[in-house]
């Protein structure tokens, strides 16, 4: 196998140090950057004259790819591969993958995460307990929230991928109904607690829904007050899936209204978030800094379906290829 120069231009968010890149070397050379700068002038410099760029969230542009040198393969650390131009990379005859289907248990588990915090406020009643709240209480108990008994409601989930539907296999052992809905059903799916509604029937009727659709022109602002309005008063809003899904405005509105009860959010529009994010003073809202990917065995599984995707590359077999 001919050996490459293999540059990583933001490792840290997957490899923070607690895994390793050595099975890159069985490739060739490897230079890791923690991070990169948004500058054409230091990606275009850190790139030199590599033939392999692998990135997370910096952003390859039309100009720094018809800059690139001898690049032949970018490998995008991530699902989504918007920080890529994939067509000026396919014009230049570079191949762009993507990572699929590393984090679909990581991110289910995580959407009920968000969820049972929204029914039991755990993290809040811990703190009061440790303020002595409950050693200063006359009874045995209390609460500072109202708890929600999920078992008998309906879960919406938009996007009905593979993540989507591990999402529902968690909500019906719940004992919920789930209605999914997306661009391109598969009725096979359909049982006793789960089954396909268009849109508007899913806004209708269920009291939690959950985003798990891809971005797109169409998907854009998917929740925003004309959506919204459709909904039960009191739904519970969660994203685990792209940020600008949402109309943050419109759900602030509908949060400090009360008809949105509750949102939960691990993306946002702009990220790391914008100081003046409407929703960073929203009331009812939990927001994460969009980690639902990255528990350890999901980045692993990450780092070696890279590998994966360029040793199939090299050897003359590509996959995961996106352009």
């Amino acid at each position: 196998m001919d050996k490459y120069k293999i540059v990583v231009l933001d490792g840290y968010t997957c490899n923070p140090g607690d895994l390793s890149w050595d099975m890159f070397l069985q490739v060739g050379s490897l230079e890791v950057y923690d991070r990169t700068p948004d500058s054409a002038g230091i990606i275009l410099e850190r790139i030199g004259d590599a033939d392999i760029v692998l990135t997370n969230k910096t952003g390859l542009t039309e100009a720094i790819i018809m800059r690139m040198l001898k690049v032949r393969y970018i490998g995008v650390l991530a699902t989504g591969f918007n920080v890529v131009d994939t067509a000026a990379a396919r014009r230049a005859g570079i191949a762009v993958t993507n990572i699929p289907a590393y984090s679909t248990m990581s991110v289910a588990q995580f959407t009920f995460a968000l969820l049972l915090e929204l029914c039991h406020h755990a993290g809040a009643h811990s703190d009061a307990v440790f303020r002595g709240d409950w050693s200063r209480s006359e009874d045995f108990c209390f609460w500072n929230y109202p708890l929600l008994e999920l078992a008998g409601k309906t879960f919406g989930i938009i996007g009905f991928g593979r993540i989507g539907q591990a999402v529902s296999s968690i909500a019906v052992a719940f004992g919920m109904k789930v209605l999914a809905f997306d661009r391109s059903p598969d009725y096979s799916l359909e049982n006793n607690s789960c089954r396909y509604a268009d849109l508007d029937t899913l806004l209708r009727e269920s009291d939690i829904i959950s985003l798990h659709c891809p971005l797109t022109e169409e998907t854009r602002g998917l929740i925003n007050s004309n959506t919204i309005g459709k909904m039960k008063a009191g739904i519970l809003i969660i994203n685990t899936a792209r940020g600008p899904l949402v109309n943050e405005q419109d759900l602030f509105s509908a949060l400090d209204s009360g008809k949105v009860g509750a949102a939960a959010l691990d993306v946002l529009s702009t990220e790391p978030a914008d100081h003046d994010n409407p929703l960073l003073k929203a009331k009812n809202c939990i927001i994460t800094p969009h980690i639902a990917w990255a528990p350890k065995a999901a980045r692993e599984r990450l780092i070696e379906i890279a590998f994966t995707n360029l040793l199939s590359f090299v050897s003359g077999n590509p996959v995961n290829v996106v352009n």
